[in-house]
């Protein structure tokens, strides 16, 4: 992750659904679902605004922690997500078992 990006938060933001990185006053953001101690990634988005700096992998990696240090298990339906975990392998530990596409050839 960028330096820049290191000392931001990401927000969950349960009214709306959706996981939140804001950077220079602009909101990217992954759209979720939950059920239990499970989160379904659904959908990541960045404003054109920030494009090309990183946001949109800062956003996935500190959702990623922030699932984690919660004790969540993952559904990485968004296909931004998926490709990020295909990347980061160890990153599987926290995907929900029932998931298998990772093992799709």
């Amino acid at each position: 992750m960028k330096e820049e990006f290191i000392s931001l938060e990401v927000h969950k933001n349960d009214s709306n659904h959706r996981f939140e990185l804001t950077v220079d006053g602009y909101t990217a953001f992954i759209d979720f679902k939950e059920r239990n101690q499970t989160i379904t990634l659904i959908h990541t988005e960045s404003p054109e605004e920030l494009a090309g700096r990183g946001v949109a992998t800062a956003l996935i990696e500190k959702t990623l922690m922030y699932l984690e240090e919660h004790q969540y298990t993952l559904i990485p339906l968004c296909p931004l997500v998926f490709a990020y975990i295909k990347r980061h392998p160890e990153w599987k530990r926290i995907v929900d078992p029932i998931f298998t596409r990772f093992n799709e050839k």
